[in-house]
């Protein structure tokens, strides 16, 4: 494994993050646990969650496999960077009109005291917010982290799904407050979907934010499958999005095929060579597909192969406005 810092912070994590999302819904704890074991062993020390994960009424779940994991001791937890988010509704009837997604500081408040609860341990190494909320103040907010970070309940806080804009008015902020204010950005990211080169990757690398990765295979469409998938598998229930990129999928795997290489590996090679990058989180629902994606932190795909992805997956054109404009 190979592990870079998170952005400016001198906080290293591996180039590879465990996504758990899976964990309680398609991955029952046992399954969980050798995952985690298996990821740990691989050198993958960077792990990522939220306390939504479980979903609905069985929001929560995932944070608490995490943290049965954890309990089995074995230096587990202390050998993990661990970021857990906070944002939506938990279905607390407690919570009362304040379950509404969105951030505040009672909100901040009462959610981090639950996910430490479950996860089992005192401290979470990157809190993140899980988006934007247009409504609460920076000065709330801001103060909400410097209490959860002072009284050492999270060491570092991060942001998801900010645009461009959001990260240099929270960074603006946390500045007026002499507060380190974010560390990382997680965002959606992959050779389907690259809007984020216009705005966001250049904001964060500006800011010196490490990004973090979501869905670096597009929801499955760049991992192999999803040109061969059944119906019942999970790809197959993605049939229009198949047949939009067909072509481009198709060149992919014929391109994968020439180099010798897993289709999801190349994806997430791609997105690595990528200066921006921290991590890609990856998302396995077995020990045997947590394996097959350690290659990807061994290959490097040479220029030639670069601009072969970009003419298959053209990005906007570069960062805004010369993307769009002169």
């Amino acid at each position: 494994m190979k592990y870079t810092f998170l952005g400016r912070s001198g906080l290293k994590v591996s180039r590879l993050c465990l996504g758990t999302m899976n964990f309680g819904v398609d991955t029952n704890q046992e399954e969980a646990f050798k995952i985690m074991d298996a990821a740990l062993d691989a050198g993958i020390t960077f792990f990522d969650t939220a306390d939504i994960y479980g979903w609905g009424q069985n929001s929560g779940a995932t944070e608490t496999i995490i943290g049965n994991w954890f309990a089995q001791g074995g230096n587990r937890r202390e050998r993990v960077v661990l970021a857990t988010k906070v944002y939506e509704k938990l279905h607390n009837p407690m919570d009362g009109p304040n379950d509404d997604p969105g951030l505040s500081l009672y909100k901040i408040r009462r959610h981090l005291e639950n996910s430490l609860r479950r996860l089992q341990t005192d401290h979470i190494e990157l809190y993140q917010m899980h988006h934007i909320d247009r409504r609460t103040s920076w000065e709330e907010l801001w103060g909400a982290f410097e209490s959860v970070v002072h009284q050492g309940k999270a060491d570092y806080i991060g942001s998801s799904n900010f645009a461009g804009w959001h990260l240099v008015k929270a960074q603006a902020a946390a500045k007026e407050r002499h507060f380190l204010g974010l560390v990382s950005e997680q965002h959606i990211y992959n050779l389907v979907n690259r809007n984020a080169e216009l705005e966001v990757l250049p904001a964060a690398q500006d800011l010196g934010l490490g990004v973090v990765v979501w869905s670096p295979l597009a929801g499955g469409l760049l991992g192999g499958r999803a040109l061969h998938a059944d119906k019942g598998a999970r790809t197959g229930k993605m049939a229009a999005q198949i047949e939009r990129y067909r072509p481009k999928l198709e060149a992919f795997a014929s391109l994968c095929q020439e180099l010798e290489e897993k289709p999801s590996n190349v994806a997430l090679a791609w997105m690595l060579a990528n200066p921006a990058i921290s991590a890609p989180i990856i998302g396995p629902r077995t020990v045997e597909q947590l394996q097959d994606t350690l290659r990807a932190v061994e290959l490097v795909l040479d220029a030639a192969v670069l601009q072969e992805l970009d003419r298959i997956f053209p990005g906007p054109g570069g960062a805004a406005p010369e993307a769009y404009a002169w």
